[in-house]
């Protein structure tokens, strides 16, 4: 037995090449010409440790095939610009990323794409949008930041109904707790950056779907538009999903705790966590969800000067954006900053989403320290405003 097969890594590798000694009869310079067998060739075609990364992506998702990207944005640009063109329609969750409703509602309309902003959560308002022209019905369940959901084979049933594809972004579920495919979806997108990578430290996005319907993607919208993921940053995720299970049982674990804390402080005028009766669509978190993850909104009302004294005193949290790291982040957005700025809400919706979680939301990502660290610092807080 030759040394190297007795000696295999444990880790993955990083294979850091750019290109591949390669062969004239398996691969032609275009990328238009691209078979799913060719062999590898160039980094932002394919890599190694990239392709590592989508198989393991895929077989958590219970897919056939998986397609990484630079980023999440990148992830979900690629469904959207491979998915819709000039006339056609998409439909979308009102609350989402704040960085996809910008994009479909400040972008997509440039290409002669319209876009639908929608309650989700209500399927009757979804199928009140269909169009003819509509191909893609785009979904974020929780949706971030405000943890509202959105059934998702009841959006299956609509988008098969019409002839559209489904998108769900399940960055805050992760496949631990959700799988969409399973439920009708034709796509399921993550931000990597979020829980699957842990630890803060690396960003990508991906695709999971059908092998069939990803290939296309991969020749134009990886190839063609470039934001290929990084050697480095797919095994800094590949590392994270190796402790994924056990980190998001002790997120859920800890999301609860501040959760059930936060819905009996007296100055807390709402709390959402999916895990807790009280909300408003617990039995689909519970049929839904598998693990109730480790995100927490709450609001105090108008919470900036909370805000402000979060930002210049905490030690157990840090505010800061993102989500899904073994620290605990928290941030606040203020309702009217994120509807003039990203989601343009009209009145109904924006009634709606007032309703829901009043002038300002706090966006907390539980962690993985001491829950009574972490309550008895939001205490400390929360006794001052």
């Amino acid at each position: 037995m030759a040394k190297d097969e007795k000696s295999r890594a444990v880790s993955p590798e990083i294979v850091t090449a750019t290109s591949f000694h390669t062969h004239p009869d398996l691969i032609g310079f275009s990328a238009n010409d691209l078979t799913s067998d060719a062999p590898y060739f160039y980094t932002r075609w394919s890599n190694p440790t990239v392709a590592a990364l989508e198989e393991k992506l895929a077989q958590l998702e219970g897919g056939e095939a998986g397609l990484c990207f630079a980023s999440g944005m990148a992830a979900i640009s690629a469904v959207f610009l491979t998915q819709l063109a000039a006339g056609d329609h998409l439909i979308l969750s009102e609350v989402c990323y704040a960085g996809v409703a910008e994009l479909a509602i400040d972008i997509l309309p440039k290409f002669g794409i319209a876009v639908s902003p929608v309650d989700t959560g209500d399927p009757a308002e979804v199928a009140a949008a269909v169009r003819p022209e509509t191909r893609l019905i785009h979904v974020e369940t929780p949706a971030n930041p405000i943890l509202k959901l959105t059934d998702i084979a009841a959006m299956s049933a609509i988008a098969k109904s019409c002839g559209a594809k489904l998108s769900v972004d399940s960055t805050l579920a992760t496949p631990l707790a959700t799988r969409p495919l399973a439920l009708g979806a034709d796509f399921v997108i993550h931000s990597l950056s979020k829980y699957l990578c842990g630890h803060g430290d690396a960003i990508g996005g991906a695709i999971v779907g059908d092998a069939a319907a990803l290939m296309p993607l991969r020749k134009e919208a990886l190839i063609h538009h470039g934001a290929c993921l990084s050697p480095f940053a797919a095994w800094l995720i590949l590392r994270g999903l190796e402790t994924l299970e056990a980190r998001m049982m002790v997120h859920e674990r800890n999301a609860g705790v501040v959760a059930r804390f936060l819905e009996s402080h007296p100055r807390v005028e709402k709390t959402y966590w999916p895990g807790m009766a009280s909300h408003p669509q617990h039995d689909l978190a519970r049929r839904q969800m598998a693990n109730f993850s480790g995100m927490v909104t709450f609001s105090v009302g108008d919470g900036l000067d909370l805000a402000r004294h979060i930002a210049d005193s905490a030690a157990t949290f840090s505010y800061a954006v993102s989500l899904g790291k073994t620290k605990s982040l928290i941030f606040y957005t203020a309702t009217a900053d994120i509807v003039s700025s990203s989601y343009r809400l009209q009145p109904k919706a924006l009634a709606r989403y007032e309703d829901w979680i009043g002038p300002g939301a706090f966006r907390v990502s539980v962690g993985l320290e001491d829950p009574v660290l972490l309550i008895d610092e939001l205490g400390r807080f929360l006794d001052k405003v």
